[in-house]
């Protein structure tokens, strides 16, 4: 099969030191991210967002993110994903980043959104808007600071965070197809 056949991304949680996953997603469970253009591993910081960081593992637990996609980029600067409406890939581009949102309320933190941080999506001033959408960071976000909830960091596969970022994008960073 062509790598084109088998487009998608799938996350999966690992953990060093238990066979099975506890309730509660301890310091040393990892996402990792394999997408059409490479892999990249998360940490979750479940002393910054504990509330989000059970959120998260949870949802991939289940496979929510099985078959999504990344769908806003501003090259270099951040990439969007999350949205399942984008599991179905006939959704209307114009619904794309408005899933998933008002399930979760926010914790935030005093992280900076600095490259490799993983924060929720949130609806811009609505509070407590916060739920299965989220941006990676991959260059200084200060206007982000405090206004949304850092849960994550990127520990491997940076780069293949800069190709996503760097797909050819529209009117406000959505993209010409989604990064699966």
């Amino acid at each position: 099969m062509s790598s084109k056949a088998l487009s998608f991304l799938s996350i999966t949680l690992l953990l060093s030191t238990a066979p099975k996953l506890p309730a509660q997603a301890p310091k040393d469970l990892e996402a990792v991210f394999e997408t059409d253009l490479g892999s990249f591993r998360l940490e979750f910081l479940p002393e910054k967002a504990p509330k989000h960081v059970d959120f998260f593992a949870d949802l991939i637990r289940k496979g929510f993110y099985d078959g999504s996609g990344f769908h806003r980029v501003f090259a270099y600067g951040l990439i969007q994903g999350g949205d399942p409406l984008l599991k179905d890939p006939k959704t209307k581009k114009e619904l794309w980043g408005t899933g998933g949102l008002r399930l979760l309320k926010s914790e935030f933190n005093d992280t900076k959104h600095e490259r490799g941080i993983v924060s929720t999506v949130s609806i811009p001033n609505v509070a407590d808007s916060e739920g299965a959408q989220f941006f990676i960071c991959l260059a200084p976000q200060p206007a982000l600071d405090g206004k949304y909830t850092v849960w994550a960091r990127v520990t491997e596969g940076i780069e293949t965070i800069e190709k996503v970022s760097a797909v050819p994008a529209g009117d406000g960073g959505l993209v010409e197809k989604p990064v699966r």
